[in-house]
């Protein structure tokens, strides 16, 4: 203390000039807040007009304080030095300006007439070092075609193939190594792995799945074949199960409804059920649901035999699947599984707990032989030596499932090209990379689109073309488990992806046959592949456009092509949890599907046949989609997805709840409120496209702001649960409970089958429940319309299922709180809606 007073000191005697601020020592304890003391030395202290406080003009060391200045010198110094000055500013800004002339004279930006709908008037510049000059889209388009080669999709169809690629397994692990040091060659920006460890069931060699005759005593009898014991229900429930047997078509909802009907009760039995419709997880989910024991999956020839000169799966063929009834590892639901991170002891309310199992066509033609009761409809029957087809009961059956569960590593492989002006706004696009069983179709034909697609851009990038968004190139691991890589990587880094992914383009299941072409998309994107069909060569009609090949025979080319997104498709869970706009495109067979799919059949011979040699010629033509598709949305100055669709979409789907208005009067409600928000969202729409046909293009800040605009429609309007045009699924982010994969329970629980919706058995009553994605369009119309009727009226239901991303809707509570004011009784009362959705 003594040395910091001393200092105070010595420097008050060297502080030139007067200084008003007087260093006393004061010995002992001060007495009164500290205000009243700042306030008297303020008023014993004059400070003149020129001195600042020291806080308002900054530290300054001591004794640096230079010596008080003559005012009138400095005057007359500036008076002296003022032409100079002038003359100076003049020399600058003119030579500034004939530099700038000289520079940019020869690159002035054109500005494409149309901003919002592909044209080829649309130019594309390239960045500063290039030495092309100004590219338009044709001249992009051409660099693409000239880049992109057929021979090599061919052989790395067949290469792929060949190699075992089942999740964690060492032949996978040793394809990983391959395209890793594939892309390096490539020379991308960036290159780089993400590794997940997850969940993954798998059958136990020493303890195989069984199915066994069970006698009246119960005592087993003869053990049923099951010809693949290597085929099996991943995230089946293990353990037995023992019913009579019941023959239920494809396992739909309304399937079991019309057994019921016919005097056949499905609780308590075990379910024969066809391959097809729906998949493996919702057939399991409904069997479920009516209270039945387990489940048996066959493929029936009239589904997938194809004529006399076609392929057909073999008899003794079973198909695989999983029945996970979400997407992701269900044992960390809502977490990404880095590093094998220890997560609360809970799993996807999306797993079963019943078990179940595929079997081939044979062991199910044994089965539906010992069945009696009644005969199947005209509908149900099928085309196995069976004749016919009866719904039971038949005889007793013991079904034994005994997969166990395994901590598996899985990667994902990452390639990017950066973008030059929007380098944080990426263009995904991914492609499954394991496959159980050879997986031709299934994986191999994405996996080498993919790779050339990587070699393409990356030579156009040699010869000077850079996007103005980065391209990101992902092969993922885990698709056949429920898109587990993708899943897993949305899930941890959703606050990054969620405000910078453009769109995702999936190329799953690419090529199925040549006869028809689906896209599984968004609405956002309907206009902008109508416009690259018509720039695409259809690879079986010489001459065509695909786009004229699907308008040959139905002149609506929208209900010809465009389709949801499907629950089971890595693209789905980027719209459904991301909110990101996605497509699958898929080549089909017109008629029966492609038979191969999710066997040990599912060969590049197979393939190669039923295509009829043409698929290298698919193959390409897909690749050329979404090449074209890339550079639309990666290089154009704005994005070019068209947000007014979704006006047109809701209008759709308000004239299928017409039908209910009605129930809607009976309950002193309108669907005006519907027609009003769509109003809304159509003038908002319109106004965003005005403010950016007046807006100058070459305002570089102005675009990115229109884009952020325009990607965050998707984020407000998609990611809300039950996504428009999506199957009624939802996301697992935004919904609880339902089987969504989020609504999570405890491991070591098994709640029963009412508990697994979501809801207690002392849950609301039917018209509170929540609709299910496995309901018919038309029934899950009827039961979205009830469950918005007593969501919007009860305050314990609002309470207990959460609006769009956790939020209950704005309107929501304004029109409760009138109603209450308004002394109108809620159609269910606070102690009938007691319900709360599992966790």
């Amino acid at each position: 203390m003594e040395r910091l007073w001393g200092l105070l000191q010595r420097a008050q005697r060297l502080s030139p000039g007067p200084s008003q601020t007087i260093y006393k020592r004061v010995e002992g304890t001060q007495q009164g807040p500290l205000e009243e003391e700042e306030e008297e030395r303020e008023e014993e202290t004059e400070l003149p007009a020129h001195f600042f406080p020291m806080e308002l003009r900054g530290p300054e060391p001591l004794g640096s304080r230079p010596a008080r200045q003559n005012p009138r010198l400095w005057a007359a110094a500036g008076r002296r030095a003022a032409p100079y000055l002038v003359l100076t500013a003049l020399l600058i800004f003119t030579g500034a300006f004939l530099l700038g002339y000289v520079v940019f004279r020869g690159s002035c930006q054109a500005c494409g007439d149309d901003v919002m709908v592909v044209s080829e008037d649309v130019n594309h510049e390239l960045g500063p070092d290039s030495h092309q000059g100004t590219l338009y889209w044709s001249d992009l388009q051409a660099m693409f075609l000239r880049h992109l080669g057929e021979g090599r999709l061919e052989d790395t169809i067949r290469q792929t193939s060949l190699r075992e690629r089942v999740a964690g397994s060492a032949g996978m692990a040793a394809l990983v190594r391959d395209l890793r040091a594939v892309l390096l060659r490539q020379k991308l920006d960036h290159v780089w792995m993400d590794t997940h460890y997850v969940g993954l069931q798998f059958p136990d060699p020493a303890h195989p799945n069984a199915l066994h005759w069970v006698d009246a005593a119960g005592k087993h009898g003869e053990q049923l074949p099951l010809e693949d014991p290597d085929v099996y229900c991943p995230y089946s429930a293990t353990g037995n199960a023992t019913g009579e047997l019941v023959y239920a078509h494809y396992g739909r909802p309304e399937d079991l409804q019309d057994l019921r009907a016919r005097g056949v009760e499905p609780k308590g039995r075990l379910l024969l059920v066809r391959l097809g419709v729906i998949n493996f997880a919702q057939k399991v989910a409904s069997a479920q649901d009516f209270g039945a024991q387990g489940v048996l999956i066959y493929p029936d020839p009239a589904d997938f035999s194809q004529g006399p000169h076609k392929l057909s799966l073999s008899s003794h063929r079973a198909v695989y699947g999983h029945v996970h009834l979400g997407t992701g590892d269900p044992y960390t639901p809502g977490f990404p599984s880095f590093n094998q991170t220890q997560f609360p002891p809970v799993q996807s309310s999306g797993l079963p707990i019943i078990p179940a199992q595929p079997i081939s066509a044979d062991t199910a033609s044994l089965l539906l032989r010992k069945l009696e009761g009644p005969v199947a409809p005209q509908e149900w029957q099928g085309h196995l030596p069976v004749s016919p087809y009866r719904l039971g009961p038949g005889p007793g059956l013991h079904l034994g499932v005994n997969n166990h569960r395994a901590s598996t590593p899985i990667s994902n492989i990452f390639g990017c090209i950066e973008g030059r002006s929007e380098p944080d706004h990426y263009v995904v696009i991914g492609a499954q990379r394991d496959a159980w069983g050879p997986g031709a179709a299934k994986s191999a034909v994405g996996t080498a689109i993919l790779l050339e697609l990587v070699r393409t851009f990356s030579s156009m990038v040699s010869n000077g073309f850079r996007p103005r968004r980065s391209l990101l190139f992902i092969s993922w691991d885990g698709g056949d488990f429920g898109s587990v890589g993708s899943m897993e990587w949305l899930e941890g880094y959703l606050s990054v992806l969620h405000l910078k992914a453009v769109v995702y383009v999936s190329l799953d299941n690419a090529v199925l046959g040549d006869d028809k072409f689906h896209a599984k998309t968004s609405p956002l994107l309907i206009s902008l592949i109508e416009n690259i069909l018509k720039q695409v060569d259809s690879p079986n009609r010489s001459g065509q456009t695909l786009f004229e090949q699907v308008v040959f025979n139905n002149h609506s080319w929208e209900a010809e092509v465009i389709r949801p997104l499907p629950m089971d498709s890595s693209a789905y869970s980027f719209t459904a949890f991301a909110g990101v706009p996605a497509v699958e495109f898929s080549f089909m067979e017109d008629g029966p599907v492609y038979p191969f799919l999710h066997t040990k059949d599912d060969t590049y011979e197979n393939l190669h046949r039923v295509l009829r040699g043409r698929l290298p010629a698919v193959a390409q033509a897909v690749a050329q989609l979404a090449g074209q598709l890339l550079i639309r949305l990666s290089h154009d100055h704005l994005l070019p997805l068209d947000f007014g669709r979704y006006g047109d979409v809701v209008l759709r789907h308000i004239g299928s709840l017409n039908e209910f208005s009605g129930d809607l009067k009976a309950r002193g409600l309108t669907l005006q409120w519907v027609y009003s928000a769509r109003g809304d969202y159509i003038r908002a729409a319109e106004k965003l496209r005005k403010e950016i046909y007046s807006s100058e293009e070459s305002d570089e800040r102005l675009t990115r702001m229109y884009n952020v605009r325009i990607m965050r429609v998707m984020r407000r309007g998609e990611s809300r649960g039950r996504t428009l045009g999506l199957p009624t699924g939802g996301s697992r982010r935004n919904r609880r409970g339902g089987r969504t994969g989020l609504g999570a329970r405890p491991s070591q629980e098994r709640p029963t089958a009412s508990e697994s919706r979501g809801w207690s058995s002392t849950s609301c009553p039917s018209t509170c429940r929540r609709p299910t994605h496995r309901s018919a369009t038309s029934s899950w119309v009827a039961e979205t319309t009830r469950w918005v009727l007593c969501w919007t009226t009860c305050g314990c239901c609002a309470r207990v299922a959460p609006g769009p991303l956790g939020r209950r809707p704005r309107w929501r509570g304004a029109w409760a709180s009138r109603r209450a004011a308004s002394g109108a009784s809620w159609p269910c009362s606070p102690g009938r809606c007691r319900g709360q959705p599992t966790r």
